[in-house]
């Protein structure tokens, strides 16, 4: 089994596992693997690093994941990702520009559009400090992969 990053065409990443090169090349061709946050079939590998253990024995470090314990938490993750479709489908992607451009359509030196993007935590809280609404996005099970 090998483990390749792969991202879509809207630049969303996550991890997927193949019995080998070929099969997982065969499977993005075919258009057999598919986005778990919009669904796109248009999926490509990733550069990615090989796992390499810094001390013997030391394990790889882990993520936090959840999986759905029972349906009223499937309803809410479907909703968590409807949510996050709605914004990704609606809105433009600027990246780590997020804060900069925010400030431009709230100080109107931009068109006014939504938008979203990444902000660390510090540049979010400086901006709901200056007035500028902002919320997070949904974090997803399968963001961790």
């Amino acid at each position: 089994m090998i483990r390749y990053g792969l991202a879509c065409e809207r630049k969303h990443e996550f991890e997927s596992w193949f019995r080998d090169s070929a099969t997982c090349d065969e499977q993005l061709g075919s258009g057999a693997v598919e986005c778990p946050v919009c669904r796109s079939v248009q999926v490509e590998k990733q550069l990615m690093a090989p796992a390499v253990r810094t001390r013997k024995g030391a394990a790889p470090a882990r993520q936090r994941v959840a999986a759905p314990g029972d349906e009223r938490q499937r309803v809410l993750l479907e909703a968590m990702r409807q949510l996050r479709r709605k914004v990704e489908d609606s809105a433009e992607y600027v990246g780590e520009r997020f804060s900069e451009e925010a400030r431009r359509i709230h100080y109107q030196e931009a068109a006014a559009r939504g938008i979203y993007g990444e902000a660390t935590l510090e540049d979010a809280r400086a901006l709901i400090e200056e007035g500028i609404e902002a919320h997070p996005l949904p974090w997803l099970p399968e963001d961790a992969n």
